[in-house]
C-alpha cells in the first residue's frame, strides 16, 4: 500500500485482510494506525457550499470543544441533524474532507440545520468523557437552534464509527443527557458504530486501537459499553452496519435487539459497503441515503424531498 493511501484504500485493505486472516490483520491495522497518527495532516475545511455556516461555536473551554453549524435558507422551525465524526477515539475532525460536505449540502437543501461537532480525544479524554462532550455539544446546540428559530425538539444524533459509539453511549445513558440539559431527541443514527459491546470486544485481547481508548479495567469497559449501559427505552434507533466487515452487523444487531426488548423502536440496516463507504456515501444521491431519510421522516423529522 502506498505511504499516503486514502482513507477508503486503508479501509478496503483492512477489510480484505480481515476476511482472509482476521487475527493477523490486527498487527497490520496497528502499523497503519501508527503511520496515520504520524502523518495525519491538519483537516481540510468543508468545501464551499450554498449553506450559511457558523464555525467553531464553543461548548467548552478546550479547543476541541467546538462545532460548526450549517443553516438552511429558512431555519425557522427546522429540524437539526448533529453529526459526530469517527477516528478511533484518537483522531478525526468535524470538517474532514469527504465526510460532511455531501450531508450538509443535501440536508440543508431539505430544510434541516446540520451541525458537525468535535470532541476531546484520547489521551485528553477517555470515551466516557467524549460521550459527555457530545452531550455538552447537543445541549449547547439545542439552545442555539432555539435562538435561530429552529426546533430544539427536532434533533437527530448521528455518528460514524467511534462517533457512532459515542452517540449510542449517550442514548443509553439518560443521566448523562440530563446532566447537560439535553432535551429528548427524535432519533439516533449509528453509522457502522464501533465497540457497541466494549466488554466482548476487549475481553480476550483486542487491537491496540481499542486498548489505547478503553484501557484494561473491566469496570470501565462496562461503563463505556452502550450495550451494557442500555437499560431503558430510548429514542428510535437506526443502526447501519457494513455487511462487508467481520462482526459489524452482529454487534449492532445485539444493541438493536436489546433496545426493542426495552420497548423502543430500533432497526438494523445492513449495507454491502465498507466501513468508510457507510459514512462517505451517506448524503450522496443514492438509494442508501434515501433509506436513511425515509427512517427520519417516519419518526417525524420533516425533511423536504
Amino acid at each position: 500500500m502506498a505511504a499516503h493511501a486514502s482513507s477508503a484504500e486503508w479501509d478496503d485493505a483492512v477489510n480484505a485482510l480481515g476476511r482472509k486472516h482476521p487475527w493477523p490483520s490486527f498487527a497490520f491495522l496497528l502499523v497503519l494506525a501508527v503511520g496515520a497518527l504520524l502523518r495525519d495532516p491538519a483537516p481540510a475545511a468543508a468545501q464551499t457550499t450554498d449553506a450559511a455556516a457558523m464555525r467553531d461555536i464553543a461548548y467548552g473551554p478546550h479547543p476541541r470543544q467546538r462545532f460548526d453549524v450549517y443553516l438552511p435558507a429558512r431555519p425557522k422551525g427546522a429540524p437539526t441533524i448533529v453529526y459526530v465524526h469517527g477516528g478511533g477515539w484518537q483522531r478525526g475532525d468535524k470538517a474532514m474532507r469527504g465526510l460532511i460536505e455531501a450531508k450538509q449540502r443535501r440536508w440543508t437543501a431539505a430544510g434541516a440545520i446540520v451541525i458537525s461537532t468535535n470532541y476531546r480525544l484520547v489521551p485528553d479524554a477517555d470515551p466516557v468523557e467524549q460521550a459527555r462532550d457530545v452531550a455538552r455539544a447537543v445541549g449547547k446546540a439545542q439552545a442555539l437552534v432555539a435562538d435561530l428559530g429552529g426546533d430544539p425538539d427536532g434533533f437527530v444524533l448521528m455518528g460514524h464509527s467511534a462517533g457512532g459509539h459515542l452517540v449510542a453511549l449517550l442514548a443509553a445513558s439518560p443521566a448523562m443527557a440530563r446532566e447537560f440539559d439535553v432535551k429528548p431527541w427524535r432519533a439516533s443514527v449509528l453509522l457502522d458504530a464501533g465497540a457497541i459491546d466494549v466488554v466482548s470486544r476487549l475481553d480476550g485481547g483486542a487491537p491496540a486501537l481499542f486498548d489505547n481508548a478503553f484501557g484494561s479495567d473491566p469496570a470501565f469497559w462496562r461503563a463505556a459499553s452502550p450495550l451494557h449501559q442500555l437499560q431503558a427505552k430510548t429514542a428510535p434507533i437506526l443502526a447501519v452496519c457494513a455487511s462487508l466487515r467481520r462482526d459489524s452487523c452482529d454487534d449492532n444487531r445485539g444493541f438493536v435487539d436489546k433496545a426493542r426488548g426495552l420497548g423502543g423502536r430500533a432497526e438494523l440496516l445492513p449495507k454491502p459497503l465498507s466501513h468508510m463507504q457507510i459514512n462517505r456515501d451517506l448524503g450522496e444521491d443514492n438509494a442508501y441515503t434515501r433509506e436513511v431519510e425515509a427512517f427520519l421522516r417516519s419518526v417525524g423529522v420533516p425533511l423536504r424531498h
